[in-house]
């Protein structure tokens, strides 16, 4: 599962798909955020100032199936999303006692508490050690930019994170 706003955080999801299988889930809202950045940044930060939690379009009624649930997400006001708080909210009873596996994208500053939420979120779960790498810079204007070279340096770092995780051999 991933929430993506500027597609490098799919980009991350599509190349772990790739190395690992399973369903490629991604999270998508019933009201979408506004285009404009300085909006939607405005929405968010009262988002998480009030613990409003978005309404999701995703549903994913086969959670019970899976072992191991990646889920990826861009980092917004040094946290998770509002949609992915939402999601784990909504699942949280169908992930437990699952392997949780997080992944991040982010515009250089880091996973914030994003990766301390998941563990929150998912106390009945065994939480590996997550993946993050930095994408593009919207604000800035850089949108997809884990693409061409990045992709595959990217994509190294994945296979290298999810050999040290024994996600992969």
């Amino acid at each position: 599962m991933y929430f993506s706003r500027t597609n490098n955080t799919q980009a991350v999801a599509t190349m772990i798909h790739e190395l690992t299988g399973g369903k490629l889930v991604a999270l998508e809202l019933e009201k979408p955020y506004p285009t404009n950045y300085q909006q939607t940044v405005q929405e968010v930060v009262q988002q998480n100032k009030t613990g409003y939690l978005p309404a999701l379009k995703t549903r994913i009624d086969s959670l019970y199936q899976y072992h191991v649930v990646f889920i990826g997400f861009p980092t917004w006001d040094m946290q998770l999303p509002p949609p992915v708080k939402s999601f784990l909210q909504q699942y949280h009873r169908n992930l437990k006692e699952k392997t949780i596996i997080p992944f991040n994208t982010n515009a250089g500053y880091g996973v914030g508490s994003s990766f301390e939420q998941i563990k929150t979120y998912c106390s009945q779960s065994k939480v590996l050690e997550g993946f993050n790498t930095t994408g593009g810079i919207e604000r800035d204007g850089i949108y997809l930019d884990i693409k061409n070279e990045k992709a595959v340096a990217v994509k190294a770092a994945i296979r290298q994170w999810l050999i040290k995780i024994s996600i992969l051999k």
